[in-house]
């Protein structure tokens, strides 16, 4: 079976890691077991069948907290469609499970570097993402 979509590029569209000062530092570093990873995905529709797809990484503590450091990263891919791919619940299921599966460890990487290089050495991403399971349960 032929690929219904092609990766044009990709690319580290954006990368943030705060952290305002040593105290917060060293709360952190003791507490970054309370923070929570989610992930955001959004598309934009360009010429020429091309979507331009966003997937953003937040890493964060989502109690109220004086100290606290925030770490996000958004990665870009531009992918060209099909020319028969026309039924919007395939692209969908392009964008939203297929490319994620095939970027999502570029991604992590990148992410878990952006922890790391910021101080935060032991922290691993234990759970990995099911896109499928979370197709299926955002469309069933």
């Amino acid at each position: 079976m032929k690929k219904k979509y092609e990766i044009v590029l990709e690319f580290v569209k954006d990368i943030s890691s705060e952290t305002k000062n040593a105290e917060t530092y060293i709360y952190v570093k003791e507490n970054i077991k309370s923070y929570i990873l989610s992930i955001d995905i959004n598309t934009l529709a360009l010429k020429n069948k091309l979507i331009e797809i966003n997937t953003k990484l937040t890493f964060e503590d989502k109690k109220e907290n004086e100290k606290k450091s925030f770490f996000n990263t958004t990665f870009a891919t531009v992918i060209k469609v099909a020319e028969n791919i026309e039924d919007k619940k395939i692209i969908e299921k392009i964008v939203l499970c297929d490319v994620q599966k095939e970027i999502y460890p570029k991604l992590e990487k990148v992410f878990c570097n952006v922890l790391h290089d910021s101080g935060y050495t032991g922290v691993k991403i234990k759970n990995k993402i099911d896109f499928e399971k979370l197709y299926r349960e955002k469309f069933s």
